[in-house]
């Protein structure tokens, strides 16, 4: 498969519904798990597009393309349920292939609307049933035991929405880690937080068991973050500067990852500069598309679209050259989303 056809494929996605799949929720959303030439490969399910997945295939214009496909299978522990009858599959779903990913807490006090960060739409998952409000640590710990005993999980991620206390909510993130730690030790985990008031918290969540950690922060243009995440881009860039540096104290270089997305107006080449700061400072830059999602501001306000091709590929391939020279690949970090890489093409393309 060229690059140019991945690129496609991540931003046009494919028309079908993979076994596994999501809508709304945080992060990358509305999308089908696969695997493309042995990569994980998270495609937008958009009805539109030129690409059909068939189940067995991918088609363009009726044509197999003759791309290596994989399917991942609806993994069995979805089929269970709590003894309070809450489904497994609303506590913790899977992403990729064996990443085992949750939002601990599903609502966030900046989701009110002049706060909201524009592609966002945590509460959604939530409003619609598919999910519940608070997980509990006993609730996480027993559903991880089930998911790696039963379909192979291999490494977690736990996000959540910020809260209004000096730590964000990483305090619940790390109470959570610890239950899960003491259930299946062997599973590596990826914490997600804003940059904590009080950087004393990092360690805390390390000390809880978390193998790394994303701080993410999408955008390192002012301009940019105050128009699409208002509400997170009181945060300073200096307070996410000094988390990352904090970050990669406790937990190392190259175990501290940070989203940047590619497609809110930011300019290419200031992106790619800004990528270097970070990993100079031994932070992995998951360079990924702005993926428009039905449900968010971006979408349902602005009629905001994705990134050109050449855009989004020609910013990974530099990306992905920094990292090859700084001997930083995604592969390498313990747990998270830079070790899945299936929202995006760095890993295609070396990174």
């Amino acid at each position: 498969m060229s690059i140019s056809t991945r690129v496609d494929l991540t931003l046009l996605g494919v028309r079908g519904t993979p076994p596994v799949n999501r809508s709304a929720g945080a992060g990358p959303s509305d999308d089908g798990h696969v695997v493309l030439d042995g990569l994980a490969a998270a495609l937008p399910r958009n009805p539109l597009s030129p690409y059909v997945y068939d189940g067995d295939r991918i088609l363009f214009d009726g044509k197999d393309t003759g791309i290596d496909l994989r399917t991942v299978s609806r993994p069995r522990f979805y089929d269970l349920e709590t003894v309070d009858g809450v489904s497994y599959e609303k506590i913790a779903r899977l992403h990729g292939t064996n990443v085992l990913a949750t939002t601990v807490v599903q609502t966030c006090i900046r989701y009110e609307e002049s706060q909201r960060c524009r592609f966002c739409s945590i509460e959604e998952s939530l409003r619609s049933g598919a999910t519940i409000a608070v997980k509990r640590p006993d609730q996480l710990a027993e559903v991880a035991a089930a998911a790696v005993r039963l379909d192979g999980v291999t490494n977690m991620v736990m996000t959540t929405g910020t809260s209004a206390g000096k730590d964000r909510g990483a305090r619940h993130v790390a109470r959570c880690v610890k239950a899960v730690k003491e259930a299946v030790p062997q599973l590596p985990i990826q914490v997600q937080i804003e940059p904590p008031a009080d950087l004393e918290t990092i360690a805390e969540l390390k000390a809880a068991g978390a193998d790394s950690i994303g701080i993410h922060v999408e955008s390192l243009d002012d301009a940019v973050r105050q128009r699409w995440m208002p509400g997170k881009s009181t945060v300073s860039l200096d307070e996410y500067r000094a988390a990352w540096r904090e970050a990669v104290r406790v937990f190392g270089r190259n175990q501290v990852s940070t989203y940047l997305l590619v497609g809110l107006g930011e300019d290419p080449d200031e992106l790619v500069a800004g990528a270097r700061e970070l990993i100079e400072m031994g932070v992995y830059p998951f360079v990924v598309p702005f993926r428009p999602v039905a449900g968010t501001l971006a979408v349902d306000v602005d009629g905001a679209s994705g990134p050109a091709p050449d855009v989004l590929e020609k910013v990974s391939r530099e990306v992905a050259r920094q990292l090859a020279h700084a001997s930083m690949q995604g592969t390498d970090q313990k747990a998270g989303c830079a070790a899945c890489g299936a929202c995006g093409i760095l890993q295609a393309v070396g990174g």
